[in-house]
């Protein structure tokens, strides 16, 4: 138990640790034991402190009794006893991956890292929270600066239990040399034993092995624009999420109630990323793709054609939005007469035009206009009657007419913006006036839906992924309707993380910045991997459309690729001198690795299932991803089903299978064992950024990369 460690264990266990060290697997056991002793003393406290975190909270009533200071405390309380139980259940992850030891210090002084910090009985640190500023020597001390260090060690375990240590010892000159020859990364055997580790379909965190250069970009300050630039491989999604967690952890208040918004590129990536912060100990940030963001909530699940994302994606939208509520703003075409008793009651065209200018200079969204509208409708009524009306009266009597109701509706509808855009996009005329002098029409023709789309109502229509930042566009001006304030509020985030932002068009990244509560972000991608309709080649104009505060934006770089042997990085960098010829390739740091096989076929199909057998035969039970172009996903698909072989697809529910059938626009930031590349020649051709689509298809696999031809190989692979 925590509490049993006694002093004479703990003298013991000191006494140990004075023997001279050694690194990697040379640690003498007596060493290992004395460790596995106080990882076993971590576990107990770890264990006792959620056992307590338990009885408080089945101790908690939190009913209607008591004063409103009383259950507003309970609540409170009871929301930080769950928050605590969700960082300390880390399930079968290791709770402690490292010590440090500093220069000089007595062995009491040195510091056990770990996944979240743990105390014992008298409060006497166990373990620190690899977050705390007592840990950054753990990630940051390097030979050139030590930190203040003697020696570094981390951990290799299995659940609880030890199986090696990693020593690495500051001021001793053959482990500088051995830093040097190793591209100057901390714990390298660790590094590449998790590197090495066959993927399961799902990111996985690395706490354990963050390196100097992915530390300093976690650790950087909250407030401002922080852009990460990094090419495949360099671990800028895992930094990223890390990042989240660390901010979480520093800036608790405000954060936990501001929040922290994940941004990716679609479900598949959201799947893969899932894990990483629960084992992080962090459940509370919200992982979404933008129709997630879209208010009310709507359902979104096709892709546009290349040329309508374009269009979608154009700020120009906006004016085009703007022009769309606009028309639904109108005066009437005929005078409204309505009989009243023995009297006629009429509202003017002139009248109405009247109203309707008055509200749009009072208001500054669409919908907060209608009760205005309404109250000014039926006042001109009333002043019209030739005997005294009052208009509360004639409303009660009169608002559900439907001559009046339908005035009502032409002058000012309170609208949804799947309401507004609905109707745009099925009506030639609406589209044409609202584009016009904006777009040609051959793009405005782009944004036309088909019959059968026009037919549906506004509620059933399923929307394109291009379409959110066009709705989202539509509620800035719409604005909540009545009585609906908290359905169509939009949230807002102390904090958002946008991952492969490289490709987010204008219109999504103006409706990120909707969900900045303080401008505070950290952006990450790789320009050289920009592939969409908005593919940049640097970063100038994307930080331009983000929100600007008074911090100037930061830019890091990540420069070591750790996920990608240097073979494969090689045959990827071939590629990379067209598709982004300003940028280099990272630098690997694993040398060694399966040379990437090229084979040429006579067909495909008849050839695919012997590659793919000897593909998995050398992973064994690694995951093989299959990389289409987008028209061949049909074809393979059925020539995997008649060979037998089973497969998944890209779904929601990530890689869950260890054959996946991907088409190359969704395999982005994703990480597999082994690809297989399919006709990178076609790739190349039906991609609107060819080179740079194939460049990422190459940079996915930590272990082999395959190419698979009948047609021509593109001219850098020939």
């Amino acid at each position: 138990m925590c509490g049993d460690f006694a002093e004479a264990d703990w003298a013991r266990h000191l006494d140990t640790l004075d023997v001279p060290l050694f690194r990697g697997c040379g640690a003498i056991s007596s060493e290992l034991e004395a460790e596995q002793q106080y990882l076993d003393h971590a576990h107990a406290c770890l264990d006792e402190a959620r056992e307590l975190a338990r009885k408080l909270s089945s101790t908690l009533e939190v009913g209607a009794g008591g004063t409103n200071q009383a259950r507003f405390e309970r609540e409170a309380f009871t929301e930080n006893i769950v928050d605590r139980l969700q960082q300390l259940n880390i399930g079968d992850a290791s709770l402690v991956f490292g010590r440090i030891d500093f220069d000089g210090a007595e062995f009491g002084d040195s510091l056990y890292i770990g996944r979240v910090g743990v105390w014992d009985r008298a409060q006497d640190p166990v373990v620190v929270d690899w977050r705390a500023p007592a840990s950054e020597p753990f990630y940051r001390a390097t030979g050139a600066d030590p930190l203040g260090l003697e020696r570094r060690r981390h951990f290799a375990t299995r659940g609880r239990t030890l199986l090696d240590m990693d020593d690495e010892l500051f001021g001793d000159l053959s482990y500088l040399e051995e830093q040097a020859a190793t591209g100057k990364v901390q714990g390298h055997g660790a590094l590449i034993t998790a590197l090495e580790t066959a993927r399961t379909g799902r990111l996985g965190d690395i706490v354990a092995t963050i390196q100097g250069e992915q530390d300093e970009i976690i650790r950087s300050k909250l407030q401002g624009l922080l852009v990460v630039q990094g090419g495949p491989g360099t671990g800028k999604t895992v930094v990223a999420l890390h990042r989240a967690a660390y901010l979480l952890y520093s800036h608790r208040f405000p954060l936990q109630d501001q929040g922290v918004l994940v941004v990716g590129p679609n479900r598949l990536f959201l799947a893969y990323i899932e894990q990483v912060l629960p084992s992080l100990g962090e459940a509370g940030v919200r992982l979404a793709v933008l129709s997630d963001l879209v208010v009310p909530k709507v359902r979104t699940d096709r892709l546009d054609t290349e040329a309508a994302a374009a269009v979608k994606g154009d700020l120009r939208m906006v004016d085009l939005i703007d022009r769309a509520v606009r028309q639904r703003e109108r005066k009437l075409r005929q005078d409204l007469v309505l009989g009243y008793g023995l009297q006629n009651l009429r509202l003017t065209v002139y009248e109405s035009e009247q109203i309707v200018r008055e509200a749009r200079r009072r208001f500054r969204t669409h919908n907060a206009a209608r009760k205005f509208i309404e109250t000014e409708v039926f006042a001109a009524l009333a002043n019209s009657g030739r005997e005294e009306v009052d208009p509360g009266e004639l409303r009660d009597r009169m608002r559900w007419t439907m001559p009046l109701r339908e005035a009502l509706e032409w002058m000012w509808p309170v609208l949804t913006p799947a309401q507004l855009v609905h109707d745009l996009y099925r009506s030639h005329a609406l589209l044409a006036a609202a584009g016009r002098g904006l777009f040609t029409d051959e793009q405005l023709a782009t944004l036309h839906v088909s019959p059968e789309q026009a037919a549906l109502r506004a509620h059933e229509v399923v929307w394109s992924f291009d379409d959110s930042p066009i709705l989202d566009e539509a509620r800035a001006f719409l604005g909540s309707r009545p009585k609906r304030k908290d359905t169509d509020a939009v949230r807002t985030y102390g904090h958002i993380v946008i991952d492969e932002a490289q490709d987010l068009s204008p219109m999504a990244l103006r409706m990120i910045s909707r969900r900045s509560l303080n401008g505070s972000m950290t952006v990450v991608g790789d320009i050289a991997q920009a592939t969409g309709s908005w593919a940049r080649n640097d970063w100038h104009e994307l930080i331009s459309q983000l929100p600007q505060s008074k911090h100037e934006p930061r830019r890091r770089e990540l420069t070591t690729g750790y996920r990608i042997p240097a073979p494969a990085m090689a045959l990827a960098a071939k590629v990379l001198t067209e598709a982004a010829p300003g940028l280099k390739p990272p630098v690997a740091i694993r040398n060694e690795g399966a040379e990437p096989r090229v084979q040429q076929v006579d067909d495909i199909a008849s050839a695919l299932a012997d590659v793919v057998a000897a593909e998995q035969a050398e992973v064994d039970s690694g995951n093989l991803a299959i990389i289409v172009p987008r028209s061949m996903i049909d074809d393979v698909g059925a020539a995997l089903t008649a060979s037998n072989i089973a497969f998944g697809g890209a779904t929601r529910s990530g890689l869950d299978k260890q054959v996946t059938l991907v088409p190359v626009q969704l395999v982005k930031g994703l990480e597999v064992d082994a690809a297989l590349v399919i006709e990178p020649g076609r790739i190349v051709r039906e991609e609107r950024q060819g080179m740079r689509a194939l460049y990422v298809a190459l940079t996915r696999a930590t272990k082999r990369v395959g190419v698979l031809h009948a047609e021509p190989l593109p001219a850098v692979l020939a």
